[in-house]
Formats: structure tokens, C-alpha cells, sequence
């Protein structure tokens, strides 16, 4: 979802609005530099794994109730996504109970990060900032996008769209400001959501 190139998994990088995703796990084994950053980690591993375990069913049963606004050609069927989910959540929950998880992981949330400025080379927010546009308004957008430029020389944020795969209404009011690109990626499960903007220089 994010194109990234064996360049990119060689710089330093935080995952904004990480939640219980296997990301930190596999670069931990392929010795990357990963800073995985969600308001989830304040809670024990035992706590993750009941609050998921509590909101499992009910969103089976929304993705069922909707299947025909996914493509089902990676992933492909209901049962599969729910068995790829739980994976990453069982990679995740593994590599955030050791010794030095809590390094790694900081109970930390958008639009303020408690990380020096210029910390990151990159950084990723997935499924956080427009999707849940009807939630978080544009002032939240702004503030979050500048926030991750301020620790990261290069930010991407996917997807662009909001839950019903239409371009998000805060998108024009951050591309005014801070200008970027939007970049087709090779990546599509939410039908419409395909694309990632990315912002700053990106190199020193």
C-alpha cells in the first residue's frame, strides 16, 4: 500500500496509527529501523488480544454484509482476510511482548507525537488520516500531516479516500497546504482506495 522500494525499507521509518499489524515484527527480523506509534499500546498484550477478539465477529459480519465493496483478488474470500488478520495479530502480539517491545512500540497518537523533530526518514500513516474523514475533521488533518513532516522528511498516507472509496473532502485543504503528490499503488482491497499521497523532500 505504500510502494516501498528495498531503498525505502533501509531508511529509518515511523508507522503512525501502527495498531496490531505484523509491519514492526518483519522488519525487526529483516533488521529494519522501525518506530510503530498507536494509542493501542498503552494496553498489555492480553489486552490487545480481548479487545480484538471482542470486535472480531462483528466486523466479519459487516465485511460479509458488504462484500461487493472489496476486490477479492489477492485476498480472496472473507474467511481468508479474517485468517490474514488474525496472522498479523499473532506476529504483532509475539514480537510486542519481548524485551525491547516497548522500545519499539509507544502508546502515542496523532496530531501530536511526543518524538524530536527530524527523528525519521519516512513516515507512514495507513487507514487513520482520511478514511475516517466523518470523524476527524480537516483542522486534525492538518495538524496531523504537519506533525508527521516535523519528526519525518517524507510522509505517505494511504488511502486517500473515505470509507465509500470517493477522494476524502480534507484532501484538498492538505494538498493546498503542504503540497505532494498522489501516487497510484499496487495495492487495492477497499474498492476506489488506490492510491497514497506523499509529501515532503524525502532526502536530506
Amino acid at each position: 500500500m505504500f510502494a516501498l522500494s528495498d531503498e525505502d525499507l533501509a531508511r529509518s521509518i515511523l508507522d503512525c496509527a501502527a495498531g496490531p499489524s505484523s509491519f514492526q515484527a518483519e522488519m525487526r527480523r529483516r533488521g529494519g529501523r522501525v518506530v510503530s506509534v498507536d494509542p493501542i499500546y498503552q494496553c498489555t498484550p492480553d489486552e490487545i488480544r480481548s479487545r480484538v477478539g471482542s470486535v472480531r465477529d462483528s466486523m466479519m459480519r459487516q465485511v460479509r454484509g458488504q462484500t461487493d465493496q472489496f476486490l477479492w483478488d489477492f485476498i480472496r474470500s472473507p474467511e481468508e482476510l479474517e485468517r490474514v488478520r488474525m496472522g498479523a495479530m499473532g506476529q504483532f502480539l509475539a514480537d510486542y511482548d519481548t524485551g525491547d517491545g516497548r522500545t519499539r512500540y509507544l502508546a502515542q497518537s496523532l496530531p501530536k507525537l511526543d518524538l524530536a523533530g527530524a527523528t525519521f526518514d519516512l513516515a507512514l500513516c495507513s487507514h487513520c488520516l482520511f478514511l475516517y474523514s466523518d470523524r476527524l475533521d480537516v483542522s486534525f488533518h492538518l495538524a496531523s500531516v504537519a506533525e508527521l513532516l516535523r519528526v519525518a522528511r517524507e510522509a505517505r498516507v494511504f488511502p486517500v479516500t473515505d470509507l465509500a472509496g470517493n477522494h476524502s473532502p480534507h484532501l484538498a485543504a492538505v494538498r493546498e497546504r503542504f503540497g505532494g503528490r498522489l501516487v497510484r499503488v499496487p495495492y487495492e482491497f477497499l474498492r476506489g482506495a488506490n492510491e497514497m499521497l506523499v509529501v515532503g523532500s524525502g532526502r536530506p
